[in-house]
């Protein structure tokens, strides 16, 4: 089968990041399926990954952690889906990834792919879906049906791939929408999304935030960086949470947070399938509730651009857009 791999970890924009290889098809079995991959998507986890360092693969190494695609085969234990399906979902960090023809991914991981979508914009989906899902319902435990209906959520960092659907979860939860944009783009695509509020997160955000006689906000979910915890630490209400999914590399002063009784998230999309937790069939669970919002017309797809075909060429042109920090929605790229 066809795959993208690396085995140097490299620039991007060295010709040898990413390399076009031929592997062997896989087998399943267990409750694993195989998944005929139609499409992926690039995270900002896929460029952590594949960053420089002096580390050497012996055997190629596939990377991609995002795909839509059809079930080719299914293992002995398989009882959610059979071959011939249509299904999307994120992978498990700890195996091999998505760039391939074929892969092989716990059926506890997997959802149904929207019937509305095609591959292309249901790839753009799983990680970022999970992500915001489980930071707002399992980690924050905002109501996902309503009863919280009104309290307000500030989402830093809202016009990228998290925060874009992260924004449609929150405002089908009945939750007052205050993303962050710092250019004009972004805050025409979170607005087009569904955000009450737009606030510049390279200005003064608590200034803004009360501008808006909203003193302290419920929720606070910050998807970028912790270049912003402090702003955060101010703005949440007492006795509210903050949940991040960043990397705790910056200081985290705790003193504000202990005199407001306020609880702080940590939201990584791969501990349950890394961790093998009991309930690792939630995902499965949260992908599908998804898909039934998105073939509803309630939720919509964050796709914003799409490379064909899956190779290595056009691998590292969609790992350097993310790179940049500038991508709006998500990158696709499509078809082997």
């Amino acid at each position: 089968m066809k795959a993208v791999a690396l085995t140097h970890y490299l620039p991007i924009d060295d010709p040898k990041s990413f390399l076009d290889v031929d592997l062997p098809k896989p087998v399943a079995s267990n409750r694993d399926i195989l998944v005929n991959v139609k499409a992926i998507s690039v995270n900002p986890v896929d460029t952590k990954v594949r960053a420089p360092k002096d580390a050497v693969e012996e055997t190629p190494r596939v990377i991609g952690y995002d795909a839509s695609g059809i079930v080719e085969s299914v293992g002995p234990d398989v009882a959610l889906f059979k071959a011939g399906d249509e299904v999307y979902y994120a992978g498990d960090i700890t195996r091999s990834g998505t760039n391939q023809e074929f892969h092989l991914v716990d059926e506890r991981i997997v959802g149904r792919k929207p019937k509305s979508l095609s591959f292309a914009e249901a790839a753009a989906l799983p990680l970022t879906t999970i992500t915001a899902y489980e930071a707002f319902f399992d980690r924050l435990h905002i109501n996902r049906d309503g009863a919280d209906k009104g309290q307000s959520v500030l989402i830093i960092g809202a016009g990228g791939g998290v925060g874009s659907i992260g924004i449609q979860l929150a405002k089908a939860a009945g939750l007052v929408v205050i993303a962050t944009a710092s250019r004009p783009e972004t805050e025409s695509w979170v607005r087009e999304l569904g955000a009450d509020h737009v606030v510049n997160h390279r200005e003064d955000m608590v200034a803004q935030v009360r501008a808006l006689g909203i003193h302290n906000v419920d929720h606070i979910a910050i998807f970028n960086d912790m270049r912003h915890w402090e702003t955060a630490v101010e703005l949440i209400r007492p006795q509210g949470g903050i949940v991040s999914i960043d990397d705790t590399d910056l200081p985290m002063p705790m003193g504000g947070m202990k005199m407001k009784a306020a609880s702080l998230h940590w939201e990584f999309m791969f501990a349950r399938s890394m961790h093998q937790t009991p309930d690792m069939i939630e995902q499965h669970n949260l992908l599908s509730y998804v898909a039934d919002e998105i073939d509803a017309g309630r939720i919509r797809t964050t796709l914003d651009t799409v490379l064909s075909p899956i190779n290595a060429e056009n691998m590292r042109k969609a790992h350097a857009l993310i790179e940049t920090g500038t991508a709006k929605g998500k990158v696709v790229v499509e078809g082997f």
